[in-house]
C-alpha cells in the first residue's frame, strides 16, 4: 500500500427537503383543510477515527464527499425521510485543516472518536404548519435550507512514542530493522527512505512505537528535500533518538545542521528530550570513537559519557539506547498523566 500523508477533499452536507402544500380531499370530508407536511433534514458530514489505517490513500482517488438531501415533505402530514449521513473514516493522528492549510478544524488522536465536521440543513416547513383559525387554507411553505460545504485538508502526523531523525545515510533505517520486525529499504546511497517506517520495538517485556522518518538535509525546514513533509510525524514523539553517522569527517557540523533545521521548523521539536548517538561504531577504531564522541559531545554542551555508541549493523549498544528511549517515554507518560489529573481536577472545581 502506498503511504499518503496529505490529501485535499472537499465535502458538503445534505440539503434539507422542502415543505409540501397539500389539501385532504378524501370523498365525503366537506372541509378538508391543510396536510402537506414538513422536508426532511440533510445528512451530515462525519469524521470517524478508524483502527487498521495508517495512510490516507483512500482519498487520492476519491476527492469529493457529498451527504445525502433530506426528502421533500408529502401529503397527509407526511415528513420527509433525513439524508443519509457520511462518514469519513481517518487513520489516528489525522488533523483536519481549513482550506487555508492552517486554521486546525479537528485533532483525531484515539480510536472511535467522532466528530460532526458539517451539519446537514434543516428542513422546510409544510403548509400544515400555518393554518390557524384565521388562515384555515394557507399556501404558504417553506424551502429546505442548504447545507455547508467547504474543502479541507487532511494531513496524519504519524503517533510514534519514539522518533529517529539524523541526517541521509546515518543509519536510521539500518537501526530501525535491527531493533524492530519492520523492514524498510535499506541501501548504500542517500534517500533510500522516501516515506515515513514504524516498528514496534520490544526490550525487557515491555515495547513501544519507534518512527524513522527520511533524513534531513540543510534547507529542509523551508522545504528541501523531503524535509518539511515528514517532519510533522515526529511532533507527537515523546521523545527523539538523534543519530550520527560516525564515518564522517565533522560529525559536530552533521549534528549542528539537523537541530538548526528542527529548530527553524518549529512545532517544539527542538523542545523535545533527545538522546544522542554516534552511530557505526563498528567502521571505526576505538581511538576514532572516542575522539568522535567527544567532538560531537561538545558541539551538543554535553559530557562525553552522555554520547552513546551504537551500531544497528553489529548490533554493539542497540539494547542500551533501547533501554535510555523506553526510561524517556516512561517518564514523559508519567507527566502527562499527571497533567491531565491536574486539569480534571481544575475542571471539575466549582466555586
Amino acid at each position: 500500500m502506498k503511504f499518503l500523508d496529505e490529501a485535499k477533499v472537499f465535502v458538503k452536507s445534505g440539503d434539507g427537503g422542502d415543505g409540501c402544500m397539500s389539501f385532504r380531499r378524501e370523498k365525503y370530508i366537506e372541509f378538508g383543510g391543510p396536510d402537506g407536511g414538513d422536508g426532511g433534514r440533510g445528512g451530515d458530514v462525519i469524521v470517524e477515527c478508524a483502527d487498521g489505517l495508517n495512510t490516507l490513500i483512500d482519498f487520492r482517488y476519491q476527492q469529493h464527499f457529498k451527504a445525502g438531501r433530506g426528502n421533500h415533505g408529502m401529503g397527509k402530514n407526511r415528513t420527509g425521510a433525513g439524508g443519509k449521513d457520511i462518514v469519513l473514516k481517518v487513520p489516528v493522528g489525522t488533523q483536519i485543516l481549513d482550506d487555508d492549510k492552517e486554521t486546525v478544524l479537528a485533532d483525531m488522536t484515539s480510536v472511535g472518536e467522532r466528530i460532526v465536521l458539517l451539519k446537514g440543513g434543516d428542513g422546510g416547513l409544510g403548509n400544515a404548519r400555518f393554518k390557524s383559525s384565521t388562515n384555515q387554507a394557507p399556501r404558504k411553505t417553506v424551502p429546505g435550507f442548504p447545507g455547508e460545504e467547504r474543502w479541507i485538508w487532511l494531513r496524519l502526523k504519524l503517533i510514534a512514542d519514539a522518533g529517529l531523525v539524523g541526517l541521509p545515510n546515518a543509519g536510521k533505517s539500518t537501526f530501525l530493522a535491527a531493533c524492530s520486525r519492520a523492514k524498510p529499504k535499506i541501501a548504500g546511497y542517500p534517500f533510500t527512505t522516501l516515506h515515513p517506517n514504524l516498528g514496534v520495538v520490544l526490550v525487557d517485556q515491555r515495547s513501544f512505537v519507534l518512527a524513522d522518518i527520511p533524513g534531513l538535509i540543510e534547507g529542509a525546514s523551508e522545504g528541501a528535500g523531503l524535509g518539511t513533509r515528514f517532519l510533522g510525524h515526529i511532533e507527537r514523539c515523546r521523545v527523539l533518538l538523534h543519530l550520527v553517522d560516525g564515518t564522517q569527517e565533522d560529525v559536530a557540523a552533521a549534528y549542528r545542521q539537523v537541530r538548526h533545521e528542527m529548530e527553524a521548523y518549529g512545532g517544539g521539536l527542538a523542545d523535545k528530550t533527545e538522546i544522542l548517538a554516534l552511530n557505526k561504531c563498528d567502521a571505526m577504531s576505538d581511538d576514532e570513537v572516542k575522539a568522535r564522541r567527544k567532538a560531537l559531545a561538545k558541539a551538543a554542551g554535553r559530557k562525553a559519557a552522555d554520547v552513546m555508541v551504537v551500531s544497528g549493523v553489529s548490533g554493539e549498544g542497540v539494547t542500551e539506547v533501547l533501554r535510555a528511549l523506553l526510561a524517556e517515554i516512561g517518564e514523559a507518560k508519567v507527566e502527562e498523566t499527571k497533567a491531565e489529573e491536574a486539569a480534571g481536577a481544575q475542571e471539575a472545581w466549582r466555586p
